[in-house]
């Protein structure tokens, strides 16, 4: 890439010097008008920049300016055109080799069997899904994994429901009504669901254990529809009914870190700036936090160099002592410090927070119903071959693109027509703008090849954005935030809807090899970013 050879020639010169450690930025500045790059070097290691500056020889660098303690750098129009020309050719293009070599486990998504799949499973399974797949385009060998509480007191709740209702075929709408029921009645039926829960631990009870199979059953199976329409699909699950005992044992085995506190057992994190969770109850039941360290010691026998956890920011602290915790475990340092927790904010509708203990709730399942219903309106006029299959589409992009614009632990506003837009800042608009590539892809070849176009201000402008797609891609995989992808590629958007209106494209059913290839190239960058993201990419709108 560009950038890195501008990179190599700053620390060749700053070693020519005698400088001492380089610290410096590279990036893409704020407008055209200050170059395709830009660094900071001057300024922070306090040196001449326009002594620096002068010493610089870069291939592909056709001007440097100085301005202040900045030095940007204007790429050569020969250096554009290669770039477009790789863009539209190399199989690879955008890839990087950050973590190459690397396994990495991106846990994510944790839905709870005899529940609601709701709006944070959604949120956790947009972000999490992107962030695989952006450590894929970095040479990461990824492996998607799926926690699920299938045991605990939500289960009895659902299943006290059950046994209150009619005993016909269980399901998923009826799990997630007995689910309802039994929270509502919990405070007054606390001793028989919580015998119920008992039950369920020690599997001794027929009735229970058979509405619990298929309960389970029946959710699972019906999560696993949800992610086919999301694109995802896990390589590995993890359920609490096995985490559980793992978690227990560890806690017991471990008096010196868990510490008796009322009959329960604590674990104090003050020790570690934080603050005391309880592990195991003055009951001797578990916890999450028990659970959790039995998924750690899970994971801690597959081979990964890091392991990644996605779950709402309203668990950092949570996991801050979890993990605290599980340091102080001979058998789980080692995974703990691999462990990294990306969180996620809350989506709120007209300003009031979801909350699946309520029966009139928006949940993630039904926001996207309500989403596929909309995108069916909006192309009702449309001749499409598959319109179910185009719906779908365009619903999960609404969803997705609304959560992957903003950066992690960010809350988010959510705008069902403005998130089906096709005219900006929405999932659906950067399809609209791929399907038309693909569509002038479709109706010409080249006439010829590269003509002197240069001068033409929105085809440079789109080439001048397109290329620095890689840097956008390697900065998303270094921090694990995807939102830098989805701002770049709704940058990158505009401005080819811009020279599509801008400029006649076609003349007599022929199109000039250097407009071509740029379309080429923003067709191919642009489904790119969007599989980056997990957003399909439709043939048709």
């Amino acid at each position: 890439m560009i950038r890195d050879r501008i990179i190599q020639a700053i620390q060749n010169v700053l070693a020519a010097t005698g400088a001492g450690p380089p610290t410096f930025v590279v990036e893409r500045p704020g407008s055209f008008l200050h170059g395709d790059y830009s660094t900071n070097v001057a300024l922070v290691n306090k040196l001449d920049a326009h002594e620096l500056a002068s010493k610089l020889q870069i291939e592909g660098i056709a001007e440097i300016k100085v301005v202040g303690k900045f030095i940007n750098f204007f790429l050569s129009r020969d250096a554009i055109v290669g770039e477009v020309k790789d863009a539209a050719t190399k199989k690879e293009w955008g890839s990087n080799s950050l973590y190459e070599g690397k396994k990495i486990m991106v846990e994510y998504t944790d839905p709870n069997p005899f529940k609601e799949f709701h709006i944070g499973h959604l949120m956790s399974n947009a972000i999490g899904e992107s962030i695989a797949r952006v450590l894929e385009s970095a040479g990461a060998q990824v492996m998607r994994a799926n926690y699920q509480g299938d045991v605990g007191l939500h289960v009895a709740k659902a299943i006290w429901g059950l046994k209150q209702m009619a005993n016909d075929t269980i399901s998923e709408g009826k799990l997630g009504m007995a689910y309802f029921i039994g929270s509502e009645a919990y405070e007054e039926h606390k001793e028989e669901i919580n015998a119920i829960n008992k039950k369920i631990y020690e599997q001794s009870d027929a009735e229970i254990n058979a509405l619990y199979t298929e309960g389970r059953k029946i959710s699972l199976i019906h999560f696993e529809n949800i992610y086919k329409i999301l694109g995802t699909k896990f390589d590995t699950y993890f359920f609490e009914s096995e985490t559980t005992p793992l978690g227990v044992a560890s806690v017991k085995q471990n008096p010196t870190v868990f510490e008796e506190s009322d009959s329960a057992l604590v674990y104090r994190g003050e020790k570690d700036g934080l603050h005391t969770r309880v592990f195991l109850t003055s009951k001797g039941l578990p916890t999450y936090e028990a659970k959790d360290l039995g998924l750690l010691e899970q994971k801690s026998k597959i081979d990964l160099d890091l392991s990644i956890t996605v779950t709402a920011s309203e668990q950092n602290e949570y996991f801050k002592v979890v993990l605290a915790a599980a340091k102080h475990i001979s058998g789980l340092v080692g995974i703990a410090e691999k462990t990294t927790h990306v969180s996620h904010g809350m989506m709120r509708f007209a300003d009031s927070k979801m909350s699946s203990r309520k029966g009139n709730i928006i949940t993630g399942e039904s926001l996207l119903a309500g989403l596929i219903i909309g995108a069916h309106k909006k192309m009702q006029d449309r001749d499409l071959s598959d319109a179910n299959k185009v719906a779908e589409q365009v619903a999960v992009a609404a969803i997705k693109y609304t959560v992957l614009k903003q950066g992690s632990g960010k809350d988010i506003v959510f705008d069902q027509e403005k998130s089906l837009s096709l005219e900006g800042d929405s999932g659906p608009y950067l399809q609209y703008s791929l399907v038309r590539a693909r569509s002038v892809i479709k109706k010409v070849r080249p006439e010829s090849v590269m003509s002197a176009i240069e001068e033409k201000d929105y085809w440079m402008k789109l080439a001048r954005t397109l290329i620095h797609y890689p840097d956008v891609l390697a900065r998303a995989a270094r921090e694990m935030e995807p939102h830098y992808v989805t701002t770049y590629l709704t940058e990158l958007a505009a401005s080819f809807n811009s020279w599509y209106g801008a400029e006649q494209f076609i003349v007599d059913g022929k199109i000039l090899g250097s407009y071509f290839l740029l379309v080429q190239a923003f067709e191919k960058t642009m489904s790119s970013g969007l599989t980056v993201l997990g957003i399909p990419t439709p043939e048709e709108m």
